[in-house]
């Protein structure tokens, strides 16, 4: 299986001068060693921008005039139909049901079709869609343009603070460990990339472990809070991990809303408890990773607003 290479990053970021923000580092005032990757930062609030950008910018004319169509819990779908309103292209979205109702409301109101249906069903349906109307089918990671895409992260990362020493990402379907890591380990060899993942949604872990794709079902990874984080890896994505990636980390319900509510109190970051995984694993689980200088990439900010509302009453009571 063919792997991206640090061109094909660097290509990417050509693509995306313009509509994608080129994220800053900021430092933590609880760790002199801890920076924080804002991708929160970003117009639709996540990364995904980055990957869903690229793919665009790659499309002939023709396939442009079919229209594009991705499944997503809502991130990936809200970038898609972000970048694709910006090249006019027509957008739908298949979400599964039990999507964050803030993210499906974003993704109507970037002018994209949203289509729910039962979680299993989402790629089935999607492909359905592709096929019935000649659409292109944009994957949320497992693609070489989004992984390539989600990798100028890492491009970014290494201009800002060419001494680091640990990169945290978080792991859901692969394409921003897999980018990132490809990124990081071709100009920065010494770095250490760690991923992260809920404790909850462990397949990442498991497959690396296996060394081959382990499938968690719906039922088990539903039960996170981290809902960008239930997707598994694909075939594609982990090769690059196996390949690229240093190490991973799980992390349990209860730091990741901690981490949570430590953002928005200490960062002035509002983010989405999947956004929050790889501080939680600084916060919580520093003994398992490398020492040095860390830079946490905070994924998104799409929180639903009674969550954050929550978490930041509880810690202040």
């Amino acid at each position: 299986m063919e792997l991206i290479s640090i061109d094909d990053v660097r290509a990417a970021a050509d693509d995306l001068a313009g509509p994608v923000v080129r994220t800053p580092l900021l430092p933590t005032l609880w760790d002199d060693e801890l920076w924080l990757k804002p991708e929160s930062l970003q117009p639709v609030g996540s990364f995904k921008l980055r990957g869903a950008t690229h793919a665009i910018a790659r499309l002939g004319p023709a396939a442009r005039a079919r229209g594009v169509v991705t499944h997503s819990s809502g991130n990936h779908g809200q970038a898609l139909a972000y970048a694709a309103r910006a090249a006019g292209v027509r957008c739908t979205v298949v979400v599964p049901e039990g999507a964050p109702g803030v993210k499906v409301d974003r993704i109507r109101a970037l002018d994209a079709e949203v289509v729910l249906v039962p979680p299993v069903r989402r790629l089935a349906e999607a492909e359905r869609i592709a096929a019935d109307t000649g659409a292109a089918l944009i994957p949320p990671f497992d693609h070489p343009w989004i992984i390539a895409g989600q990798g100028t992260v890492g491009l970014e990362i290494i201009a800002d603070l060419p001494e680091v020493d640990v990169v945290l990402v978080p792991v859901g379907g692969g394409g921003l460990s897999a980018g990132v890591a490809t990124a990081v380990r071709a100009l920065r060899p010494s770095a250490a990339v760690i991923g992260v993942e809920p404790l909850l949604a462990a397949d990442a872990r498991d497959s690396l472990a296996a060394g081959e794709l382990v499938v968690w079902d719906v039922e088990r990874t539903y039960r996170t809070v981290a809902d960008g984080l239930r997707t598994q890896l694909s075939a594609l994505t982990l090769a690059h991990l196996r390949d690229r990636l240093d190490g991973i980390v799980t992390v349990t319900e209860e730091e990741i809303l901690a981490a949570t509510g430590r953002l928005a109190r200490e960062a002035r970051l509002v983010a989405e408890p999947s956004g929050a995984v790889a501080v939680a694993a600084r916060l919580f689980h520093r003994e398992e990773l490398p020492p040095g200088r860390t830079v946490a990439v905070v994924t998104g900010g799409n929180v639903d607003p009674a969550l954050l509302a929550r978490l930041t009453a509880a810690a202040a009571a």
